[in-house]
């Protein structure tokens, strides 16, 4: 039997790896992640909506010259990717507990080299188009922190929210854009390194094909 969520929230309080309201750090960090959290000057990838954190410590397995934090408000889904970082001490990969929108007060002005959007919710009703992780919102938000020519991925399922995200970037234009509605048929799934979160690998069991994007600021 799996820990409690309150047994889980009580686990990352007390972890170096998770920084979440109430700690001494948070809010603190802006613009000083390599520095005092990392402690040496690699470059900084950022996970929003990380869920369990697969993908954040799939990279920082596979790059330990660069520096990897996930980013999820639920502490729960936190609770997996940090025990993962702890137990394979992995000094490269930090969690970060707070909502998307308070990206500008944790991270200072082109402080991010490159930003992962990994699975997002599609946030199909119209009512939603503001919270979906690649509206003009977030791209903003994204825009700032990361550093000139910085990256932005997305990987998704969900054909609807693929659509969207190239809509919006066909209106921003922005540099060097690549896409594939089908990524395991075709030249770009180097970039995502052969990475694959649970579910993931449940959206292709069922046949669902993986959409893959990435463009620079």
């Amino acid at each position: 039997m799996g820990r409690s969520k309150l047994e889980k929230f009580a686990a990352i309080a007390e972890r170096e790896n998770v920084v979440e309201p109430g700690d001494e750090l948070y809010g603190q960090l802006k613009g000083k992640w390599r520095q005092e959290f990392f402690e040496n000057g690699n470059p900084l990838v950022l996970e929003i909506g990380c869920g369990r954190g697969e993908y954040t410590v799939g990279m920082a397995r596979l790059f330990p010259d660069k520096n990897y934090i996930g980013l999820d408000i639920k502490g729960a889904r936190i609770w997996k990717g940090s025990t993962m970082a702890q137990e394979e001490d992995l000094h490269n990969v930090g969690f970060l507990r707070t909502f998307i929108e308070n990206l500008e007060d944790n991270f200072a002005e082109g402080e991010v080299d490159e930003i992962w959007v990994t699975f997002p919710d599609p946030r199909p009703r119209d009512r939603d188009i503001k919270r979906r992780l690649t509206s003009p919102r977030f791209l903003d938000l994204y825009a700032k922190i990361l550093k000139p020519g910085g990256i932005v991925h997305l990987k998704t399922d969900n054909q609807m929210l693929f659509e969207y995200t190239l809509e919006v970037l066909q209106e921003r234009q922005p540099k060097e854009l690549l896409s594939t509605a089908d990524l395991y048929q075709s030249d770009l799934q180097e970039h995502t390194m052969g990475i694959f979160t649970t579910y993931e690998k449940r959206y292709l069991e069922e046949g669902i094909t993986i959409k893959y994007l990435q463009f620079k600021v």
